[in-house]
């Protein structure tokens, strides 16, 4: 079996404490990362990437569907070796997709999309009057 590791959102999550499955330092985390963002930097940099739309993280309390989906990624081949040398470990590869997330052209956009706004009480009302027209 060839082995992949899970990345849940919560892991690179910059609003999460590590009580809350928050899994690399606050300084190189981002704010709220989606499962679709890390499929995207992911797959961008060569990896075999899996997206479970419907999984969700165990410790996670908002049901929302931005903290939903989990990404699966191809670490290893079958003989141990990892796929991507310069991402020998989990970890590395957590880091990766946290530091690159926010050069993602969602995100260099005027805010981005409406994970951004729902967390900030004017922007939120005027994302919503965007989604309007």
């Amino acid at each position: 079996m060839s082995k992949f590791i899970c990345i849940y959102p919560a892991y690179l999550n910059n609003k999460k404490t590590i009580a809350e499955g928050r899994r690399i330092p606050i300084d190189k985390a981002v704010e709220n990362p989606t499962s679709t963002e890390i499929q995207d930097v992911c797959a961008a940099v060569g990896f075999n990437v899996l997206l479970e739309k419907n999984k969700m993280y165990p410790r996670e309390w908002n049901r929302d569907v931005q903290y939903r989906g989990r990404v699966r990624i191809q670490l290893k081949q079958d003989d141990g070796n990892p796929c991507l040398p310069q991402f020998p470990t989990r970890k590395s590869v957590m880091l990766y997709a946290a530091e690159t997330i926010p050069k993602l052209k969602t995100r260099t956009q005027k805010m981005g999309g409406s994970d951004q706004s729902l967390q900030q009480g004017e922007g939120g009302k005027k994302g919503k009057g965007k989604k309007k027209k």
